[in-house]
């Protein structure tokens, strides 16, 4: 049986980083995804118009419902997109009945990557600090000087359009141009800066991995918006856009699909992981594959099932693994009716929206509740879209076109969520996946804390629409169930001590020197800043690490 020099479990944000950063360091890498391969070309379907769509836009709602409940709590498992999004009668998990919990999950080449929604926001020392100055959870082995020329590494390579605002807590980045504001965000954004001067409060352009102009031979974005279906010009950054393309083009990848990681597989003799076990995806047998390291980013919960079901639970002696399972909290904000001008219109179907930054426990700024939260959101034209996403038929459904409504405005939170070892995942043994690999159980709920950032999002959100003149404002909170922000983060968390982390300053295992997770269970804390580019850039820190030591014969 071949030895690789490195298995990547997983193919996804992180998984395509440590695909890319081992090749080009010279490592014969096999890369193993329990989903489909993708051919962009034919599974790429954003110039698909509503109206060549059999069911028109709504899908088929009865298949959807049978095949994919879960999964169609999300706004992008549409008509054209489901097919990137699992099966839940062939990937179940279960939950108590009084915390349910909404996995969104994505098996294919790429993963997630080809849906997520392009948010890339830096985390700065107000974050790696927070648990060591709050008595929370584990300290971070890291701190932003650590990680700061591995978020410019990976930038450069993604191209990230972006505004500089010198915010201390939201650090800027190398950016591309930025988007443009359109006329109701300039508006509000003015408004807010005239009640808070000072930069106490601001509006600004989302940061997102969407391309402005050319870059790395990728095309720049036409602003056609439906990017959850695919991107043909690979103006957005996607594991099948950019990194995986990259490591293949070193000649060292070898990509399998169709294989479902069961386990990892430990010499106890040696005291290192020796490969992984695997279901074929198509003939359900069980494969083994070896290799000298292991880079495990199957993501979060995924990646903590995969060691639980693990020989001698693997690097587990903290007991950690699977604990503290963290998702951001969304749902509070406020809409409003602004009055921008009648006679301008949005730019294009800009795949972007503004930012908030957090302005909660900042500097002198403190609240009752700990940490913060952001807000999306933007403005818009009701009624704007209608000739691309609702079925019309006649000349006055062509005539109203004409005359799109008046401009609104929203702001949506999203807060940070705390660590807590009573929010965990487990291995339920009554119940396997169409693989036969038993399932997780999966116990989370928010807390207190969280419910109390929501209820303040409505509170400031409708104050930042007062002060810009809006009319009906609608303040409001959501109850939505954890899962559903899809930013899962902390069931293998990094940590100074052993005995209550399961990986090192280097995303490696404390116990298992040869096995690394970079994917969001290794986080300590969420933040408020959407965390896909802190992944890659541990991922591609971890990945130079893991090279390093193998040429020093560590590993």
């Amino acid at each position: 049986m071949k030895t690789y020099d490195a298995i990547v479990i997983g193919s996804g944000i992180s998984g395509g980083w440590a695909a890319k950063e081992l090749t080009e360091r010279g490592l014969q890498t096999l890369v193993l995804e329990a989903g489909r391969p993708i051919n962009p070309e034919t599974d790429y379907v954003e110039h698909v118009p509503m109206w060549e769509m059999k069911f028109r836009g709504m899908g088929d709602r009865m298949q959807r419902s049978k095949e994919q409940p879960i999964q169609q709590q999300c706004y992008a498992c549409d008509e054209m997109a489901h097919k990137f999004f699992v099966n839940d009668l062939e990937n179940p998990y279960t939950t108590p009945p009084d915390k349910p919990f909404s996995w969104i999950r994505g098996r294919q080449v790429g993963g997630r990557s080809i849906m997520w929604g392009r948010q890339v926001y830096r985390w700065s020392d107000l974050d790696f600090e927070a648990n060591a100055r709050e008595g929370i959870g584990a300290d971070w082995p890291i701190r932003y000087a650590d990680i700061a020329p591995w978020y410019d590494y990976v930038e450069t390579f993604v191209g990230i359009s972006g505004q500089t605002e010198g915010l201390p807590q939201l650090p800027d980045g190398k950016f591309l141009k930025p988007m443009a504001l359109n006329c109701a965000e300039q508006l509000v954004k003015n408004a807010v800066a005239r009640a808070w001067p000072g930069g106490e409060r601001l509006v600004t352009i989302g940061r997102c991995a969407v391309l402005t102009e050319a870059h790395n031979g990728r095309a720049a974005c036409h602003y056609c918006g439906p990017c959850h279906r695919g991107c043909i010009t690979r103006s957005y950054f996607s594991s099948v856009n950019a990194t995986l393309p990259a490591a293949q083009a070193t000649g060292r990848l070898t990509l399998r699909p169709y294989s479902v990681v069961h386990s990892v597989i430990w010499d106890p003799k040696r005291g290192r992981a020796t490969g992984v076990r695997v279901i074929d995806g198509q003939t359900k047998h069980p494969l083994e594959f070896k290799a000298r390291v292991i880079f495990l980013c199957a993501s979060t919960i995924e990646s903590a099932r995969i060691l639980l079901n693990s020989d001698h639970s693997l690097a587990n002696s903290s007991g950690q693994v699977g604990k503290n399972l963290m998702d951001h909290i969304m749902g509070g904000g406020a809409s409003g009716r602004v009055d921008a001008p009648l006679d301008r219109d949005t730019i294009g179907n800009r795949p972007n929206g503004i930012y908030v930054p957090r302005f909660r426990n900042v500097g002198k700024n403190k609240s009752s509740f700990v940490r913060g939260y952001g807000f999306q959101g933007g403005g818009g034209r009701s009624d704007w879209g209608r000739g691309a996403e609702q079925a019309g038929f006649g000349a006055e459904f062509k005539k109203a076109l004409r005359h799109p409504g008046p401009w609104g405005f929203s702001l949506y939170g999203f807060g940070e969520m705390l660590p807590r070892p009573e929010n965990f995942v487990e291995i339920d043994k009554t119940k396997v996946d169409a693989w036969g690999i038993p399932v997780v159980k999966i116990h989370c709920a928010y807390g207190d804390n969280e419910k109390a950032l929501v209820h303040d999002m409505s509170i400031s959100g409708a104050e930042m629409l007062a002060e810009a003149g809006a009319h009906d404002i609608q303040p409001f909170t959501s109850d939505n169930p954890p899962g559903l922000v899809i930013h899962e983060m902390g069931t293998a968390r990094m940590g100074k001590d052993p005995k209550t982390s399961v990986l090192n300053a280097h995303n490696q295992t404390h116990d298992v020197p040869n096995l690394f997770i970079t994917d969001g269970a290794c986080m300590a804390s969420t933040a408020c800043q959407n965390p896909s580019i802190t992944y890659m850039a541990l991922t591609a820190r971890a990945a130079a690490y893991a090279v390093d030591a193998m040429k020093r014969n560590e590993l």
